[in-house]
């Protein structure tokens, strides 16, 4: 069992904290399959924007309980800058129970109890919701004009001052695949987003070629029910992809291929050689191409006017791939309604912290 729970690094503000500038502290979190962050967060004014005073990050792998990550964050707060926090709220990879107190992460071996939280922990009050719910909450405070938050790949002002308060939606690839449609609330003058379990819906194949690819992977993954878009356009998704595609024996070996086999982070180093290596390259236009089928599928569903939005490590560190003909095409190939697809804004979140915005959001609205 893994008892070594080391911190790996805090982020500190460039400001110099001062406690006295704000009315009161939350603890916000963003728990996911491979990463486990926290932010402490100061608010100034009741209904103000939380602002980030510092951040936390774990590898959830290496956990196997939220509990010892809170402490120590909720120690540093305490013992360095002199905050003392209460309230909570915790964005987590994993379907979240109804009254927001348990989740069973998705991609890990553990699961977070608000009960258990409030029993071993300083906190008084703890609310759960969903990691594409935080994501979701985060949008309401990303400026769409500013470089480090939006990467724009389809902007059309004229379309979005016709539509403020229009459906969005927003869908990322990550360890998992998650998905949320935001809806827009007077009383909460801000978006508010509705959790989803759509990553694990079916894939719909359309040709012999993408029969061949599923097979491979519930071969390869031993999966026997039917596959859903989590397993083909996620991290593992795009693993198996590369394996699938140098299983065809298509694609010639290359300098770069002995390097990617025997890489502990296979993905990062299909990224890094995807316009040099034509196995690599090969993989993220299928990516694309699959990442669009879902999108796309998705803002029909819901309707989504006002935007769609990719968050996760995969769309951020490949954000180019989604301005190729691979992602439009596949994005606005429908047999009708096409025209509202050629219509929709799409963007790429590259504010790494969202999920941290949008769980102090929620613990600030709730």
């Amino acid at each position: 069992m893994k008892t070594d729970y080391k911190l790996k690094y805090y982020k500190e503000s460039k400001e110099r904290i001062d406690i006295n500038n704000y009315s009161y502290f939350v603890l916000a979190g963003d728990i996911g399959g491979t990463n486990t962050n926290f932010g402490v967060f100061g608010i100034k004014v009741k209904d103000e924007e939380p602002i980030l005073v510092f951040s936390t990050h774990f590898k959830t792998q290496e956990l196997n309980s939220i509990i010892p990550a809170v402490n120590k964050t909720l120690e540093y707060a305490q013992k360095n800058h002199g905050i003392e926090i209460n309230d909570a709220c915790f964005g987590a990879a994993g379907a979240v129970s109804s009254n927001h107190e348990f989740c069973k992460l998705t991609n890990a071996g553990w699961s977070i109890s608000s009960e258990e939280i409030l029993k071993k922990t300083p906190l008084n009050s703890i609310f759960i919701i969903n990691d594409f719910e935080a994501v979701g909450y985060g949008i309401n405070l990303l400026d769409i004009n500013n470089e480090k938050d939006i990467f724009k790949v389809r902007h059309k002002p004229e379309v979005n001052e016709g539509l403020l308060k229009a459906t969005k939606a927003v869908i990322g690839a990550g360890t998992g695949l998650g998905k949320s449609m935001l809806i827009y609330q007077e009383n909460y003058k801000a978006y508010v987003p509705i959790p989803s379990e759509g990553g694990h819906g079916d894939f719909p194949v359309q040709n012999e070629f993408e029969i061949k690819l599923l097979d491979f992977i519930k071969k390869h993954r031993k999966i026997k029910k039917p596959l859903s878009y989590e397993e083909v356009i996620s991290g593992r998704g795009i693993e198996a992809i590369y394996l699938f595609l140098r299983n065809s024996k298509k694609f010639k070996e290359t300098k770069y291929t002995k390097e990617i086999n025997e890489s502990k982070d296979k993905v990062a180093s299909i990224s890094k050689y995807k316009n040099i290596d034509e196995t690599c390259r090969e993989t993220f236009r299928l990516c694309a191409k699959f990442y669009a089928r879902c999108a796309k599928n998705f803002v029909l569903d819901s309707l989504a006017r006002g935007g769609l939005y990719m968050a996760g490590g995969i769309a951020s560190k490949n954000k180019e791939i989604f301005k190729t003909r691979d992602f439009i095409d596949e994005f606005e190939n429908v047999n009708k309604q096409s025209k509202i697809l050629k219509e929709v804004p799409i963007y790429v979140i590259v504010n790494y912290n969202v999920g941290l915005y949008g769980a102090a959001f929620a613990a600030i609205k709730k």
